[in-house]
Formats: C-alpha cells, structure tokens, sequence
C-alpha cells in the first residue's frame, strides 16, 4: 500500500496553545518477561504508556507505543531495563517527557512452615518509570496478601478469635537496584501470618497457633510496615495502605501512611 499521498493529520499544527501532559495508551495487555537475578519467569502486563505533548503538536503517535512493545516482546527485563524501555520511548515519540507503568502478577516459590511442601505463592506488581531531560524515577509498588488476627476478639473470648486476610500494598519511589523478593519476604512477616499456596495439616495447625500467638489491629499492622520501610535503603519516599477484609463485618478495616 502506497502512504506517500495519504495525509498526516496528527503532525499539523495545533493553534489552541494547550500543552497535554500526558497522552498515549492505556489497558495494553502484552506479555512481560521479568529477569529477576539469574531466573526468568513469564507473565502477563498491563500497560500505561504516555508521553507530553507540546501545546503547537496537533497529535502522538498511538501506533509507536505498541510497536515499541512488540520490538521487545522476547526480551526479559529488570527495573534498569524498564527505565532503558522508558528512555527509548521518549526518543521514539521525539518527546519532552516519558512515562511506562505497568501491572504484572508475580510468582515466588515459597516453602511450607512444617511439612516443607514448596508451591508458588502471586502477587501483585508494578513498575512505573519517568524520563525526563536529566531526570530519571523509578517507582514500584507491591501487594502483598497476609492474615492478621484480631487482638480484641482474642481478649474477650473464652477461646478462638476471629482473623481475616489483609492486603498490605507498598508504594516506594527507590533505585532499580531493590531486592523485590527481599522487599516482599519483609512486609509478608509483619502479618499475624504468612500466606501459602499449599499447606498440609500440620501446616494449617502453624498458621492457626502462629496467628493466635501474634495478634494485630490494622493499626499495628501498618506501623510495623512502615518501621520496616523505614529501615531500607535508598527509599526517596513511601506510602503504604492496609485493608483487612473484615470477617464479622460486612466493610474493611483500613489505614494508609505517607512519608
């Protein structure tokens, strides 16, 4: 197909002196290879890719976004690579500025309490990187699943108390370099227990006992996130929300701390 008489309607020039600060593609779902140290593992992203806009330029390029996916689907990558993609993008798009987010599940193998069963415990993962001239952030946020007992219900009860699951989800804006796996090992121990995907009966027997023996409001869950956030290195800023999905009430617990 000939494109050479085919009329360029982005590129013309737009009079209504008003930049957009971001503009692009969002809800892209395209695989995702992620090298964690010296192991790959294959997942599925969801995508946000903009870029700025000049106030003068009528329009981006929507199609360059997805084609810059494409030149590297086959590529696994770590958070330097992702800033590396992110950096590309903005030559690509002859841009001011650029931004890639990304969504992915990621899988950890993780070893039962007692009966030592190993199975692959999600996770949810994102990635979220600006370019700018001279500036470069990398930001990665992580959900974590724990359970958490309730401390009152343990005080007033002639046994038992009642617990429920917890998502603790973390916000840094820190280097490349961060150990993901370290990174979820600490705040999944904050929990009144950790999570499995598989468990024997004498594991459900540990996590019973562990989570009565370790009792946490939703209040003391966060503060023990954030002490532990607190204590790493090269952290510019974090925000960290808990919600505990409440099982005798039909509404959450839930708290959020900034710094």
């Amino acid at each position: 197909m000939q494109t050479q008489n085919m009329p360029d309607v982005q590129s013309s020039k737009d009079l209504r002196a008003t930049p957009i600060q971001k503009v692009g593609v969002r809800g892209v779902k395209y695989p995702i290879i992620i090298k964690t140290g010296k192991e790959i593992q294959h997942s599925v992203g969801n995508w946000t890719m903009t870029v700025y806009l000049p106030a003068e330029e009528k329009g981006t390029h929507m199609s360059r976004f997805l084609a810059l996916l494409e030149e590297h689907d086959k590529q696994a990558m770590n958070p330097h690579d992702f800033m590396q993609l992110t950096e590309k993008m903005k030559g690509l798009l002859q841009s001011q500025k650029a931004n890639i987010k990304v969504t992915f599940p990621y899988f950890m193998q993780k070893v039962a309490p007692v009966s030592g069963v190993t199975s692959p415990m999600d996770y949810e993962v994102t990635w979220h990187a600006n370019v700018e001239e001279g500036v470069s952030d990398f930001e990665v946020t992580v959900v974590v699943p724990v359970m958490s007992l309730c401390p009152c219900s343990k005080a007033i009860s002639k046994y038992g108390a009642h617990n429920q699951r917890s998502y603790i989800t973390v916000t840094l804006g820190c280097s490349p370099d961060l150990d993901l796996d370290e990174l979820i090992r600490q705040i999944e121990a904050q929990g009144s227990c950790q999570l499995w995907g598989l468990l024997k009966r004498p594991d459900e027997k540990y996590v019973t006992e562990h989570s009565y023996d370790n009792p946490k409001f939703v209040e003391d869950l966060i503060r023990d996130v954030a002490v532990t956030i607190q204590s790493l290195p090269s952290i510019r800023y974090y925000h960290i929300e808990v919600e505990n999905l409440e099982s005798i009430h039909n509404h959450s617990a839930y708290a959020s701390i900034s710094g």
